[in-house]
């Protein structure tokens, strides 16, 4: 009886430990390395996220604007899915960034449970593809639970390089 309890902590334990172990190896991975004008980049030079004392840095912030504009429809608030789409904040843990801006400009189709799935392509859409490094920075911080659930409460100035990349990817 005792070992089957043993046994029993253990599977509940243990996936656990791992999922921890995870979370922590992918928020090492997205540490921020290096900043240019107000952008972070971690080790490998992908954009990544900042956030000290609860201040987000721009991109993260504007992220998650984008991401609520264009992306939450169809998977979900916050990035945690719907009965239509994939939670893109656990998605994000497991592919990298240029596969995740291969995907949204590209688009996708594939067959789940019999049914064939489509991602739309966006990359002609600037409202997205001219934020797409944004959306990868905000999904990316909610992935590894850095950002939790809802708008983030402080932010980052913009930095003037985000205002002239703005004007230079939307035509204005």
């Amino acid at each position: 009886m005792f070992a089957r309890f043993i046994i029993s902590a253990v599977a509940v334990v243990l996936p656990l430990a791992i999922g921890t172990a995870r979370a922590e190896d992918s928020k090492e991975k997205a540490a921020s390395v290096k900043e240019e004008d107000g952008k972070h980049f971690d080790a490998e030079g992908n954009p990544t996220f900042k956030i000290e004392n609860g201040v987000v840095d721009w991109y993260t912030f504007n992220g998650y604007r984008r991401y609520h504009a264009d992306c939450h429809v169809c998977h979900g608030p916050d990035g945690e899915g719907s009965s239509y789409a994939p939670a893109l904040a656990k998605t994000t843990r497991n592919i990298d960034y240029g596969t995740f801006l291969s995907i949204v400009a590209e688009g996708r189709k594939s067959v789940v449970g019999g049914k064939e799935v489509v991602m739309p392509a966006f990359g002609e859409n600037k409202n997205v593809y001219c934020y797409l490094d944004d959306i990868y920075i905000y999904l990316r911080a909610r992935a590894v639970g850095a950002a939790p659930r809802g708008r983030p409460p402080k932010k980052a100035d913009k930095p003037e390089a985000a205002t002239a990349y703005e004007a230079s990817c939307m035509g204005g």
